[in-house]
Parts: C-alpha cells; sequence; structure tokens
C-alpha cells in the first residue's frame, strides 16, 4: 500500500506545532538567564534571531542545546549550533534529530518539560502559544500594524475620548478603521494617488482620526495643521497657513465647517489646494477600499515645525522612521499594552500625535484623550482623569506642571491618587529643575512619586523622541559652575558652597539604536566632536531620522552634517546622558510651541510710535515659576503715560494675534536701546542678557564706544574658542607624534627579544614613557587588589582604542590580552600581537567561539593570567553594553580570580570613529579579586553580574540593559 505524502507532510506540520511552545519556552528560560532585567524575551516568538533579540552569544548556544537535550530529549547536531539563526531553525534541526517519532524519548522529554512548566518553577510558561503583546516587528508600515490590531483585537478599547461638557466615546480598533476606510474611498474617488499630501486642521476628536488614518489608508500623507483657539481668528489663521499649503503641495483640506466659506482664500494662494471639506463630505460610508502597496520607506506623513508663511518646515517621516523610533521610546521606557496614557496634548503636536496616538496604535495600551482646550480651562482634568482610569504614563511640557502648581487649590487635592502614574514625561520645552522640585513636593500627598518624573528630549527631525533616562530613576539635575560654562563652554561642577549655580536637568540617554554627540559650535564644516562636559552644538542620528525638510533646500543645508543631524540645540554630555544648555536660534519655546519673532518684531516696528528697526521679542526665564517668558522691546519716544500704556495694548494684542500667545512683558525702551551687530542684526541674546540683568533702558554709551566694547569683546571670546581649539588638535598631532615615534623601537622589541615576558615587559616599559611624554592626566586605584600570585584574569570596560595600550602600562608585567580574530590577519600587527601573546578569539562564528574559549581556558590553566574585555567591542556612544560569557565561564571552570577594572575617561581620549586624540584626564580602577562559586553556568552567569556591577561603581556612564 503507497503512503500518502500529504498525510506525511500534514504530520509533520502537527509535530512542530506541538514542538514550537516547548521549543520557545527553553529559549527564552536562557535568554531570561542572561539579561533578566530586560524581561523581553517573553515577547520574542519563533522567528527572531538567537543572537540579535534574545541575546544569545557562542557559549550560551552551547547551553542552549543543553537544556534542549534534557527538556526535549534530543540531540542536536554540530550544525544545529553554528547555522540555526532562529528558534524556527532550531525546529528544524529538532525534527531532523527524530525528537517527534515518538517513544521513550519523547514521553520523557514532554516530562521534563512539564515539571518544568510547573506554576512556581523557575520559568513558567503556558504549553500553548501566547498571544503576542504587541506587533511583531517583522511589520514595516503603519497600516500593517493596523491590519494586525483588526485582526487580533478589533473590538478592543483603543481610545477613551472626552468631548465637551466631558462627554465620553470609546474607540475600538474596528471604529476607527470603518471612520478611515469611508475617509480614504472618499479620496481615492476624488482621484488622489498614492503621495499625495492631504492637510488636516481639526480639533481633537473622532473625526481627526478618520482623516488622519484614512489618508493613511489611501497612501497619502497627512499634514497636520493646528486649528484656530476662536473663531474670530480663523480667516487671519487660514491666511497664514497658506505658506504651509504651498509647500506641502496639499490637494485636500480636511477642516470644520466653519472654515469651507473661505476655501476660496487658501486656492488663491495655495495652487494645488482643489478641495476643502469637511470629513462628512468627504466620507463614503460603506463603499469598499483596497489600499495602495506601502513600503517602509513610504512618506507616512509631513510634520511641520513652524507655522509661518515666512519658511515653512516640513519635517519627511516615513513609516521605517515611525515604526523605529515607538519601538525604542516605548521598550527603553517599558510601556506595553496594560498601560494607560493620558493626553490633553495637539494632534498637530508631534509628542500628541506620535508619542500618544500612534503610540497607542503600534502597542495597543489604552489612550485616555481629552483637547487641550479642556485642559487649559480647568488642568485639574488632567490630574482627575489619571486618577479616575488609574493612568500610568502621561505627557507635558513644563509649562502644564507650572500651570496645575499655580491652579490647583488645597481642596482639589483631597481625595486625588496619583499613585499610579509611573512616568511623568516633561518635554518640548525647556525644563525646570524648580518645576519639578515643587511638582514632586506638592503632589506627594496624592501618592505621586518623584521618581516618576521622567525629563525627555526629542524633535520632529527624530521622529519626536531621541533620549530617556532611566525608567523610574527619577530626575538627575547637574550643578554646575556658571561663570566657567559662561566663559569656557565647560560644564565644571559646581562646589557645593556655589551659591548661585546653574541647575540643568538632564534629558537622558539616546534611544537604543539611535546616537548623539556634542560638536564644536564654533565650527560649521568638518564638525569636531567634544569630549564630555564641554559645551556644543548637538546632533543626532539613528533610523528615526527624517529624510530632510520638504522642498526646502536651504534649510536642509542647515540640517545634515554628513549623515548627522543638527538639531539647533546647544548642551554637553555628562555620563552619557544629555543637558541642554540653550539654543542655537532665536526660536522662543513657549507653552510647548515654536514661536518666531521675526514676523512680530516687523508688525510692531510699523506701529505709530515705535522706531522703525528698534524692536526686539525674545525669551526669558522667570526666576519664579521656571518657565519661559516672552519679552517684547520696543524703543520709542513717546513719554505721555497714557501714550505709552496704549501703545503698550496694541504691542500685546499684536502677539496674541500673529503668534497665537499674548506678549509677557512689554518694555518701552528709548531710541538705542535694542543691540545690533555691525551688520544691522537684532542681537537677541544680548538683549535678554540686559533684560534679565536689568539694565534695559539705562543710559547707552556713544555708538563708537559700544562698537568697541562689542568688537573687543568678541574678539577675546573668538581669541579663547581659537586657542583651545588650536590647543586642542596640538596635543592630539603630539600625541601622535609620540605613537609613531616609539613604535619603532616597540616593533624591535617584539621582533628581536626572545621569549613573550621579555617582549611584554619593553612594551610596558615604553607605554608608561608615552604616558610621560603626554603628560596624560592618569590616576591607578587598586593596584593591591591583584593577587600577586597564580593565574588571574582581569575583566574591564571597553571604551576606545587605547584601553589596551593603557591596561598595559598600569598593569603588572605577566598579562597577555584577549583580541579579536580579526586583528590576527592585519599585516604586521598580528605578527607583533601574535609575539606579545595575544589569544585571538572568534566573534561570529559560535562553533569556532567555543573552540577558541577552550583553548584559551587550557592556557589559564597552565597559569597565564589574561584581560579581557567582555563587551567585545567598543562604539562612539557612552554607555557599558552586554557582556559576553567567554572570560566569565573559564574563570568559573578553572577557579581562577576574576578581577574587574573600570576604565573611566578614555572614550573622551579617543572616541571610536575619531583619529585625533584629546587630552582628557583618565582614571584607572582596579576592584577586588572575586573567588568563584565553582564551575557551571550558573557561577558563570554570578561572576558576570558581580563584575559588572563593581565596573559600572567605578564609572560615570550608563548602564545599558544587558
Amino acid at each position: 500500500m503507497l503512503s500518502d505524502p500529504g498525510l506525511a507532510e500534514r504530520g509533520e506540520t502537527a509535530q512542530l506545532d506541538a514542538l514550537a511552545p516547548r521549543l520557545l519556552a527553553t529559549v527564552r528560560a536562557v535568554a531570561d538567564e542572561l539579561r533578566p532585567q530586560a524581561g523581553q524575551a517573553a515577547a520574542l516568538s519563533l522567528d527572531h534571531s538567537l543572537e540579535r533579540d534574545f541575546g544569545l552569544d557562542s557559549l550560551a548556544r552551547v547551553e542552549l542545546m543543553t537544556r534542549i537535550g534534557r527538556d526535549l530529549g534530543v540531540s542536536l547536531s554540530e550544525a544545529a549550533l553554528t547555522e540555526a539563526e532562529t528558534p524556527r531553525d532550531l525546529l528544524r534541526f529538532i525534527t531532523i534529530a527524530g525528537v517527534a517519532t515518538g517513544g521513550a524519548a519523547r514521553e520523557a522529554s514532554a516530562a521534563a518539560a512539564a515539571r518544568r512548566l510547573q506554576p512556581g518553577a523557575h520559568e513558567a510558561r503556558p504549553l500553548a502559544p501566547a498571544p503576542q503583546p504587541y506587533p511583531p516587528d517583522t511589520l514595516q508600515t503603519l497600516v500593517e500594524v493596523f491590519d494586525w490590531h483588526l485582526q487580533h483585537q478589533p473590538h478592543r478599547v483603543l481610545i477613551t475620548l472626552y468631548g465637551e461638557g466631558d462627554a465620553r466615546t470609546e474607540l475600538s480598533y474596528a471604529d476607527l478603521h470603518r471612520d478611515a476606510v469611508a475617509l480614504a474611498a472618499g479620496l481615492h474617488r476624488l482621484g488622489l494617488a498614492k503621495g499625495d499630501s492631504v492637510a488636516i486642521m481639526l480639533p481633537t476628536g473622532r473625526e481627526f482620526f478618520a482623516a488622519f488614518f484614512g489618508a493613511l489608508l489611501a497612501g497619502c500623507a497627512p499634514v497636520p495643521l493646528y486649528p484656530p483657539a476662536r473663531p474670530s481668528q480663523l480667516e487671519d489663521h487660514l491666511r497664514r497657513i497658506a505658506g504651509i499649503l504651498r509647500n506641502a503641495q496639499a490637494r485636500v483640506l480636511v477642516t470644520i465647517e466653519r472654515a469651507k466659506p473661505l476655501a476660496h482664500l487658501l486656492r488663491a494662494q495655495a495652487e494645488a489646494l482643489q478641495i476643502v471639506g469637511t470629513v462628512t463630505d468627504l466620507s463614503r460610508a460603506g463603499a469598499h477600499h483596497v489600499p495602495p502597496a506601502i513600503t517602509a520607506s513610504d512618506v507616512a506623513f509631513l510634520q511641520y515645525t513652524s507655522g509661518s508663511t515666512s519658511e515653512p518646515k516640513g519635517v519627511v517621516l516615513t513609516h521605517a522612521n515611525l515604526l523605529a523610533n515607538l519601538r525604542a521610546m516605548w521598550r527603553a521606557c517599558k510601556v506595553g499594552r496594560d498601560d494607560t496614557f493620558v493626553s490633553w496634548l495637539p494632534l498637530y503636536h508631534d509628542m500628541g500625535l506620535i508619542g500618544a496616538c500612534l503610540g497607542a496604535l503600534v502597542l495597543g495600551f489604552h489612550l485616555v484623550l481629552m483637547s487641550p482646550l479642556a485642559f487649559l480651562a480647568r488642568p485639574a482634568r488632567w490630574l482627575e482623569a489619571i486618577d479616575r482610569h488609574r493612568g500610568t504614563v502621561s505627557a507635558a511640557p513644563n509649562f502644564a506642571y507650572e500651570l496645575c502648581l499655580a491652579k490647583l487649590g488645597d481642596a482639589e487635592l483631597d481625595g486625588l491618587d496619583l499613585s499610579s502614574w509611573r512616568l511623568a514625561f516633561n518635554g518640548a520645552e525647556p525644563v525646570s529643575s524648580e518645576t519639578l522640585d515643587r511638582f514632586a513636593a506638592r503632589f506627594a500627598r496624592c501618592g505621586f512619586k518623584r521618581e516618576a518624573l521622567t525629563p525627555v528630549y526629542g524633535l520632529a527631525e527624530s521622529s519626536v523622541g531621541l533620549a530617556f533616562p532611566p525608567v523610574g530613576r527619577g530626575p538627575w539635575i547637574d550643578r554646575i559652575d556658571r561663570g566657567a560654562l559662561n566663559r569656557e563652554g565647560k560644564a565644571t561642577p559646581a562646589r557645593p558652597d556655589e551659591a548661585q549655580p546653574l541647575r540643568i536637568v538632564s534629558c537622558g540617554l539616546p534611544l537604543p539604536g539611535h546616537e548623539l554627540r556634542v560638536v564644536d559650535a564654533g565650527s560649521r564644516t568638518g564638525s569636531r566632536e567634544l569630549p564630555e562636559r564641554e559645551q556644543g552644538r548637538v546632533q543626532f542620528r539613528g533610523p528615526s531620522s527624517t529624510q530632510g525638510y520638504l522642498n526646502n533646500a536651504g534649510a536642509n543645508e542647515r540640517l545634515f552634517d554628513g549623515d548627522w543631524l543638527n538639531t539647533g540645540d546647544l548642551g554637553y554630555i555628562a555620563g552619557g546622558e544629555l543637558f541642554l544648555t540653550g539654543r542655537e536660534k532665536d526660536i522662543i519655546i513657549r507653552g510647548g510651541f515654536n514661536l518666531h519673532p521675526q514676523e512680530l518684531e516687523a508688525a510692531v516696528a510699523e506701529l505709530p510710535g515705535v522706531r522703525k528697526g528698534g524692536v526686539a521679542v525674545f525669551p526669558a526665564s522667570d526666576p519664579r515659576s521656571g518657565t519661559e517668558r516672552l519679552v517684547v522691546l520696543a524703543e520709542t519716544r513717546l513719554s505721555e503715560p497714557e501714550q505709552r500704556r496704549q501703545l503698550v495694548q496694541a504691542i500685546t494684542a499684536l502677539s496674541a494675534m500673529l503668534l497665537g500667545a499674548p506678549a509677557d512683558d512689554v518694555v518701552l525702551a528709548p531710541p538705542r536701546t535694542v543691540l545690533k551687530t555691525s551688520s544691522g542684526k537684532t542681537r537677541r541674546a544680548a538683549c535678554r542678557a540686559l533684560y534679565e540683568q536689568g539694565r534695559l533702558g539705562m543710559t547707552q554709551r556713544a555708538p563708537w564706544q559700544q562698537w568697541l566694547a562689542l568688537a573687543g569683546t568678541a574678539a577675546a571670546a573668538t581669541a579663547r574658542r581659537v586657542l583651545r581649539s588650536a590647543s586642542r588638535r596640538a596635543w592630539g598631532l603630539w600625541a601622535w607624534t609620540v605613537f609613531c615615534a616609539l613604535s619603532a623601537p616597540a616593533w624591535v622589541a617584539v621582533m628581536a627579544l626572545p621569549g613573550v615576558g621579555r617582549r611584554q615587559r619593553a612594551i610596558r616599559a615604553l607605554t608608561r614613557l608615552g604616558v610621560r611624554l603626554l603628560g596624560l592626566p592618569l590616576q591607578v586605584e587598586g593596584l593591591e587588589h591583584l593577587p600577586a600570585n597564580g593565574a588571574r584574569i582581569v575583566v574591564a570596560n571597553h571604551a576606545s582604542y587605547v584601553d589596551s595600550i593603557l591596561l598595559g602600562a598600569v598593569l603588572p608585567p605577566g598579562f597577555s590580552f584577549v583580541g579579536k580574530r580579526e586583528l590576527a590577519g592585519v599585516p604586521l600587527l598580528g605578527m607583533a600581537l601574535r609575539r606579545l601573546g595575544v589569544a585571538f578569539v572568534e566573534r561570529t562564528d559560535a562553533a569556532q567561539g567555543v573552540e577558541d574559549t577552550h583553548a584559551l581556558q587550557a592556557r589559564v590553566r597552565a597559569g597565564e593570567s589574561f584581560v579581557a574585555f567582555p563587551e567585545g567591542t567598543f562604539e562612539r556612544a557612552s554607555g557599558l553594553r552586554a557582556f559576553k560569557l567567554g572570560a566569565f565561564v573559564i574563570a568559573a571552570e578553572t577557579g581562577t580570580p576574576l578581577v574587574p577594572v573600570a576604565l573611566e575617561g578614555t572614550r573622551s581620549l579617543l572616541r571610536a570613529q575619531s583619529w585625533l586624540p584629546q587630552r582628557h584626564p583618565v582614571r584607572v580602577r582596579i576592584g577586588t579579586a572575586i573567588t568563584p562559586g565553582g564551575p557551571g553556568w550558573e557561577q558563570a552567569l554570578a561572576l558576570r553580574d558581580t563584575a559588572r556591577v563593581a565596573i559600572s561603581n567605578g564609572i560615570s556612564e550608563p548602564v545599558l540593559e544587558a
């Protein structure tokens, strides 16, 4: 009788389905033991990478093979160790090995797996595949993510929306999809094609989501615009957005009914605009819509950073940008589908639209949403919503926290419970340390924890999120010397008795996969990265970075510096975290909005009584509230009190009309008060300084005296900057001179001297000579912790090319180094390293890596001492990265003492991707030797964890998730 091939194939499929959850449980268990703090293995599937996603190096794979043999009763071939890239690959190898053929082995493995999965066991896993908590990373567009949720949880409530009178509407994925499909069908009927721009000017509400997601489903690029706050501003507001419509070449504007009669005004100024309509006008309920093919590189939407008609800047964000940012952002914050995000942020703002709304769409967390006007009218609504819905996440600019402090009375705090709020993001404008302190103190009685305060940094050009602090740490407020920052651009920690230090709030670490750097503010080309605690221009790069501004070549030229992007901000790095000190440009950030001063300055200059060219608009710090104030300085010859009062009123009204915000202070000053450059440009920063010093309006010196004083100050500042830059470059060149001069005798010594010991001692003497010639500030602590006799294994953090050189100079003779195998093939260098006893290890081939570990283990048993860098490599960005297990397994198996060493400052001395060293203090801290508790996997993990804690305590860099 012939067998049925189809039946056999179906049987194999059934066997694979039965084995999959058990195998996945085993892989997840090993991954969780390696990285218990990550807590992400539960979200990983059969198709995730064993190395990249589960974090299994070659030795961890060996342990996994042992676990598979124990749990599933099968012995896998060597090919499984080297060739399997995902758990699904392992599943195929298991099937080939015959685990699914039945018999005692299968029953024994099933029993073992069942015992491991009992409640209370080390790793409790269900026998059936658990549903994924959020869409897999293999989905590449927002539309694919939307479809995934529709398939898995169509009726899950995504948004709870509060409207007028606190009327409440709940929207599920199915509701949103129904509305979006109707509008997408309408856009298709109007002839819109993939890539066309659709402008959306709607208040917070269901119609906004219908328009935004409908445009996405149609393959169009939504362009969110902010609606007018009051009906009286409607016509003026529409004139102002005409510039954005022109830049975006929007064919359709979706708006409110009241705006439709003014369509002719917009069409006259934006020729591409064809249709102005409401969601009801444009939707085709019940119509069938087939979305076009959308890829990760397609534009998802355009985020405009300015409402000015002078130079609107539309940030181009692709599906890939947004998904990369959302995934990195929320994983860094450990936010998932069980969280509740309470938001009043406007939907035309990147923090409200991307962070809250698109974050909810992607991860599936519950979003409670109210309009910005509802919050501004009664700030208590925000905190009451957090209490009512047990909100865990919320975000707002600094002014919102100040508003709560100012507007909520003690009676409103009675019964308010904020204990569920674990992430209180503060961003979109400068963060005040005073605000953080007062908010934490005031609302502690409501259960609010200071550790929930989470100052963050982001910008539309990076798809909103860029830097986040460690979760649950609370704010890091850096006290620095005010004079040192102003004079030298150095963020020197202030003395404990400093009367008025600058208190600058950390914005946190760059998101995983993203990078931040600070470069010389005085150079526009050939940007040179600065060491930690030196102020400069902040730049970034990463998968979330925009392709540029739409139809704006001039702005793009200023945005990009090679593959880095300029933020327009000034700041410094300390401990791997970003601290912002100011802005390069004069954009005023107020209430989370970017306000441009030029338009208001020109309008105020036209008022009767104001001197032409005698106007400056700038922000100023309010020492009482910690927020920024909008100040208008206008020169006038008017002296009558009534005339001056009327002029102040006129300026205030102009500010409200043009910027959407009244000026906080209007200063009328005599002629020649507004400071100018020699070319006639307004020096807003200098005006701000005079204002904050209370010196505006004082009698000015003669123009030629002012010019000489300003020229002298500028010349002195330029000279200091040039001297500092020249000094840095000179030292870097001197370092290369010393290195090259010592390389020749080093090569001769290595090639000529007999015996590894003699060669190592010769190289040590030469490197110590080089350190002295360079005058490098080198501090060594803890040499007494090194065991005097026997084999020793030193493990150190890896931050720079110079780590091995400095350790060779610092450690006593007798230590060899562990290096990557690629170095062995470098001409001349490979030969020299071999003669110095360097042990080369393979980093990519799992089987070879295991063999290299065994060979190194034999050398340790023979009494050799080694230095290893368990991170395996280093990067330009600060941070202590995951440790590979090789050195710890060797120490555990051989019983060799393990000595942790912390290197501080070498990354700033010579950073990755840089070839010019910079003089920077270096500290080497040698920790107490750790004695292994015995052989085995668990002991190796314990050694790794103990060494990692010791090293992290000796450096100021952040500890990244292992």
